[in-house]
């Protein structure tokens, strides 16, 4: 029997939730299919099998959250490839020696003082199930194992806890990678807010917004790249890029995702409402990548397209500033003596002080207005 566990994925990453299961308890599996897909750190990684064999035994189910270690799988006669090519080796070299296998009990061979009966209330359960109860305040001793010999595992601790506090959610998935990222990030981040009107008096009908946005940032970066930067607190440096990586907050049933438009710089208006709508229809399927999250340089969060006017949104390190759109407004201005109603969108920057100065924040948010203000 091989014990399968969930391997470590890379970058740190301590658990990840399960998303869907490819595989069945009694089906075949071959080496290196994908027996799993899970998310962590907000995007999804299929995990494949290390051996040949049938499926005895899964553990977690959708919706779980499991610790790197964690066991998924027990697979029958489970064979990874090495050992199956020197098992192939031998049986060509020596051939087979015996096909006999024989069962043994241990308590018959029991030396030493009397074997523990059968009677004796053992609880047996992983080392990050028995700190995961101690932190949650639940009863160890009360909860009915789900692992094998009945150990008891993480997920059961939630389902305990699910009992005990009727109508609690564990946070899991993207959720649970903005609880931690939004906490450090207002701990680590000296963030101040600069708010500005852009006055949409000359925008065509039916412009669209998130790419004049887009093309407004990558002018404001230009201009001031200042704000295009990552800082690094440990060792006081600022790295200011050349290629504009805007993150693009998407909001989502599953909770918040940032994929990121890599030098937007290069990006045509209507390469940019695509690449928009493939990536967003890839977030509500949940079949996005790791490395599509990774490397922003600055970030957008339109919160307006819901509701909001301004607003203070979080600065995510090592990036040092975060541009939020709110909602699009109707206002009163003079225009060659006559009274006109236009639009208006208001903008709020925040940027890391650390590593920006007030004038390069309010230069950058200058220049953003000026672009979206300009004629196209």
């Amino acid at each position: 029997m091989k014990l399968f566990t969930l391997p470590d994925l890379g970058e740190g990453l301590a658990d990840a939730e399960i998303v869907e299961w490819h595989i069945e308890v009694g089906s075949k599996v071959e080496v290196d299919q994908v027996v799993l897909t899970v998310e962590t750190a907000k995007a999804l990684v299929e995990v494949p099998s290390p051996c040949n064999g049938t499926i005895a035994k899964r553990h977690g189910e959708e919706g779980d959250i499991l610790n790197i270690g964690t066991l998924l799988l027990e697979i029958e006669d489970g064979v990874t490839a090495s050992q199956s090519a020197k098992k192939e080796q031998a049986a060509t070299v020596v051939g087979n020696v015996s096909n006999t296998s024989h069962d043994v009990n241990i308590d018959e061979y029991w030396v030493g003082g009397n074997h523990m009966s059968q009677e004796t209330n053992l609880i047996t359960a992983m080392p990050a199930a028995r700190n995961l109860a101690q932190k949650l305040g639940v009863d160890i001793n009360e909860i009915t194992g789900s692992g094998p010999n009945g150990a008891i595992l993480e997920q059961d601790v939630y389902n305990q806890c699910d009992k005990q506090l009727p109508g609690t959610e564990v946070l899991k998935g993207a959720r649970r990678t903005m609880a931690g990222s939004m906490a450090q990030s207002h701990h680590d981040i000296a963030a101040v807010t600069i708010t500005e009107e852009a006055e949409l008096g000359s925008w065509k009908k039916g412009e669209d917004v998130t790419c004049r946005i887009v093309k407004a940032i990558v002018d404001a970066c230009k201009k001031e790249p200042a704000l295009n930067a990552w800082f690094d607190a440990d060792t006081l440096t600022r790295c200011i890029h050349n290629a504009v990586n805007i993150g693009v907050a998407v909001d989502s049933k599953h909770g918040l995702y940032v994929p990121v438009l890599r030098h937007a710089n290069d990006y045509s208006a209507k390469d940019v409402r695509k690449w928009l709508d493939t990536t967003v229809s890839g977030i509500r399927e949940r079949r996005i990548g790791r490395d599509q999250l990774q490397n922003a340089t600055i970030t957008l969060t339109n919160f307006g397209a819901i509701a909001g006017l301004y607003a203070t949104p979080v600065v995510t390190a090592p990036q040092v500033a975060i541009v939020g759109v709110g909602r699009m407004i109707s206002k009163l201005v003079m225009i060659k003596d006559q009274v006109t109603e236009i639009k208006a969108l208001p903008i709020s920057v925040t940027f890391d002080h650390r590593a920006c100065t007030g004038g390069e924040a309010a230069r950058f948010i200058k220049v953003l207005v000026e672009s979206l203000q300009a004629k196209k």
